[in-house]
């Protein structure tokens, strides 16, 4: 009977997991379907333009008139704005082979909201390879990621990021400056204590990883560590897998110290003696700090051997703008 229980079971299962599949993948069909009906949409009303109808005969209201019939004609979300997106949709892809398959219609619409040629090519690269959700490109483009990556980089690297994405090769291709924890709902002004601004984080892991990028895995928070009889507790300890190695985050709600950075030393030459195993590669350390004064940092971590990286963090949106400027100086553009 037991056997029979166990059986009749897995077929419970089995079905379960076929209806899964095939729910999903009835959805990726639904999905690339809808984008390339909305392809074909913009090319339609595009060609229409580009035969003088819509300045001969209807105007600049093209769009307001055909939103009215074809709503008549075929029901709801035939809108002006949709109408609008999927005509700027194949101007922006005038080559349906150039439309990734793994997007959906949902970050297509976001990503026409990027006027930045480069800054949209990245967050497409970054969306396909990273396996984004809609949601997780949406909060990537909202915290100017691409701006973020850029200003660490010249001009050749910044071609490069719009071309290629994000490539993970040495230790600086994973630091960001500043750090944006807008997802902890904290307001600017409220001072909050290093282990509150922790606990936080952790409760808000997902995100958090998502903000720390591609290769972070969780280890350990207040991972605890002892030298000659004495106990330190570094914050957060996590395991890069394309570096292969651990980084270490130390959280600072005041400006950063050279103590700081005389400590992080520490905890990385402990870790490279210690806990590094065979294949491991030199741990990482970044503190992440509300404020830094930029010639501490370089006379404190000048001449050290470890990796050691100081960013700011902040509670708010970064100010796009301000960013995209910072940006067009490096490329050399007015």
């Amino acid at each position: 009977m037991k056997q029979v229980d166990k059986t009749y079971k897995k077929l419970i299962e089995d079905i379960g997991f076929t209806l899964q599949a095939k729910r999903e993948n009835a959805a990726i069909a639904v999905n690339r379907e809808l984008v390339a009906a909305n392809w074909e949409i913009g090319r339609h009303i595009v060609e229409f333009e580009q035969h003088g109808k819509e300045k001969a005969e209807y105007g600049s209201s093209l769009l307001t008139n055909l939103s009215k019939d074809l709503k008549s004609a075929y029901g709801k979300g035939f809108g002006k704005s949709n109408l609008y997106l999927c005509r700027q949709f194949y101007l922006q892809y005038p080559i349906f082979q150039t439309v990734s398959g793994k997007l959906s219609w949902s970050h297509y619409a976001e990503l026409l909201t990027v006027s930045d040629d480069r800054a949209r090519a990245f967050y497409e690269n970054q969306s396909i390879a990273e396996n984004w959700g809609f949601r997780e490109m949406r909060r990537q483009i909202n915290t100017s990621l691409y701006e973020r990556l850029a200003l660490s980089k010249d001009k050749e690297q910044v071609l490069a990021l719009a071309e290629k994405g994000q490539l993970i090769q040495e230790a600086s291709d994973i630091i960001k400056d500043p750090y944006v924890f807008e997802f902890l709902g904290l307001p600017e002004e409220q001072l909050v204590k290093e282990r509150d601004l922790e606990t936080k984080l952790i409760d808000n892991l997902q995100q958090f990883l998502l903000e720390l990028g591609k290769g972070f895995s969780f280890v350990a928070r207040q991972y605890k560590i002892t030298v000659d009889n004495q106990h330190f507790y570094i914050d957060l300890v996590f395991y890069h897998r394309i570096l292969k190695c651990f980084v270490l985050i130390d959280l600072k709600t005041q400006k950063v110290k050279h103590q700081d950075i005389g400590q992080m030393n520490l905890y990385l030459n402990y870790f490279k003696e210690e806990e590094n195993t065979e294949g491991d590669q030199e741990p990482i350390g970044i503190i992440i700090a509300k404020d830094k004064h930029e010639f501490l940092v370089k006379y404190a971590t000048g001449g050290l051997s470890s990796k050691i990286f100081v960013s700011k963090y902040q509670l708010y949106l970064p100010d796009q703008q301000q960013l995209e400027n910072k940006v067009k100086q490096i490329l050399g553009q007015k």
